[in-house]
Formats: structure tokens, C-alpha cells, sequence
């Protein structure tokens, strides 16, 4: 089987498609209403009624978990709410500060294949933190995107630290995708120690701020689409909801 990184193939629409929408949702966006806004979308696209979506959000505080979170990963259960989420993974946090990306796309007009589209998916992410003279790597046994770390002592056998700095949960439903990415921008990483995150207890998780880039969720967003259209095609801007949500 090939790795992540030596999987080639285009993740563009087919010809003709129009462009996905890009909508930023304002405040904070509710994790249940967000979960029901991506369900129907997920359903329309595979009826033909609406087109592709992908959805910015900043979260409240939340821990979510994956079809293959371990319970004992949920190190402190009653810090913030806890969701199952129904997409692939274990536990994640999710909160103010970190910019999550959930992608409905249609995978019958792209690819029909689960491993090249997390591939895609780092892509898409390695080339936004890119503009940031960050250097976003994958790794073959974990899925996101990880930094070295050479300013923080090294691993017990001696390589160099690495710390996580996105997320990558997904789900397929007729092979239309929901769920997505979240990058760290300026989250309070504290909030990462009630879970054990992504199941991988032998490395830390960063942000922009926290390797000394004062960025913004503008700054990524902006980035986030540039990159976005390299992978996987043109988009349509649309505006968000006017109204703050909880979770």
C-alpha cells in the first residue's frame, strides 16, 4: 500500500462542476448545529439540490470524540462538553483560537478514494501554513500535520520533538465527505490536556502564536483559501449567519 505522501491524482472537480461555497461563519459556532447544518448539506449535495460547501467556524470549548476514541483518552470528562462526533478518529478539542474547516465535497466528481483525500486534505493544509514559513509534515502512523521542534528537548531515543498543529477527522456518506480540519491559530493549549489528543500521548500540540507568528484567523483564512483552490478547485464566497450559536 502507498503512503500518504507518494499518492498522486488530482482532487479537482470534474469539468463543468461549479465551484464549491465558501461561507466564514461569524462568532462562535454551536457543535450541534453545526453537526445538523453539515448532515443536510451532506444529503443535498448527494441529492443535486445544493453544491459542495466548505464551512469556517471558531468553537466554543469542546472535546469530540471519534468512532475509535478510547474512553481512557478522556482524561477529564467534565472540563468542557464531549460529543461523539461519527466521524473517523478519537477524541479532539476544539475551541476559540483554532480555525476548523468543515468540507463537503463530493467525492464522485473528484476521486473516489478515502486515503488519497486525507492525503489531499494535508496537503491543502501544509501549503496554508506554508505562508507562514511553517513547515508542516505528515507522518505515515499518525494523521494531521505535525512541526519539528528543535528549541524543546528531544524524544527519549533522541530524534527531535514534534508537536501537532492540525487535526484531520473526516466522514464519508455516499461518498460525500463532512467533517474537516482544525488548525491551531491562538488557542489556549491547556484546554489540550483533558484528552489524551488523537490518541497519541508522546507528543504535544502547538499554534502559530505558540512558534512565535502573531497570526490571525483572517491571516489563515486567507490562506486557507489560496490553497484550498490549488488542491481542489475554485470557490464561490458566500456570507455566513448573522447570529452567535451555543454549543
Amino acid at each position: 500500500m502507498s503512503e500518504r505522501s507518494q499518492i498522486t491524482g488530482s482532487f479537482l472537480p470534474a469539468p463543468g462542476s461549479a465551484p464549491a461555497e465558501w461561507r466564514i461563519e461569524p462568532g462562535l459556532t454551536g457543535y450541534k448545529e453545526a453537526l445538523a447544518v453539515m448532515e443536510a448539506r451532506a444529503a443535498a449535495i448527494r441529492d443535486g439540490t445544493e453544491g459542495e460547501l466548505v464551512c469556517l467556524v471558531d468553537p466554543p470549548p469542546l472535546y469530540t470524540a471519534g468512532t475509535s476514541a478510547r474512553i481512557e483518552d478522556l482524561v477529564e470528562s467534565d472540563r468542557f462538553p464531549v460529543f461523539n462526533a461519527g466521524r473517523g478518529g478519537e477524541y479532539t478539542y476544539h475551541g476559540p483560537g483554532q480555525r476548523v474547516a468543515y468540507v463537503m465535497l463530493d467525492l464522485k466528481r473528484r476521486r473516489e478514494d478515502v486515503r488519497a483525500f486525507v492525503a489531499a486534505l494535508e496537503d491543502w493544509i501544509i501549503a496554508a501554513l506554508a505562508e507562514f514559513n511553517v513547515r508542516g509534515e505528515r507522518r505515515e502512523d499518525r494523521v494531521g500535520v505535525w512541526v519539528v521542534r528543535p528549541d524543546r528537548p528531544p524524544m527519549p531515543d533522541g530524534s527531535a520533538a514534534e508537536e501537532k498543529i492540525a487535526a484531520i477527522g473526516i466522514r464519508l456518506r455516499r461518498w460525500v465527505s463532512f467533517h474537516g480540519i482544525a488548525i491551531n491559530v491562538e488557542p489556549d493549549l491547556s484546554h489540550f490536556t483533558g484528552i489524551v489528543p488523537c490518541g497519541v500521548a508522546d507528543h504535544g500540540v502547538t499554534s502559530l502564536v505558540d512558534l512565535g507568528l502573531p497570526a490571525t484567523m483572517a491571516d489563515l483564512d486567507l490562506a486557507l483559501k489560496a490553497a484550498f483552490v490549488e488542491v481542489f478547485g475554485p470557490v464561490l464566497d458566500v456570507a455566513g449567519a448573522q447570529h452567535k450559536r451555543s454549543a
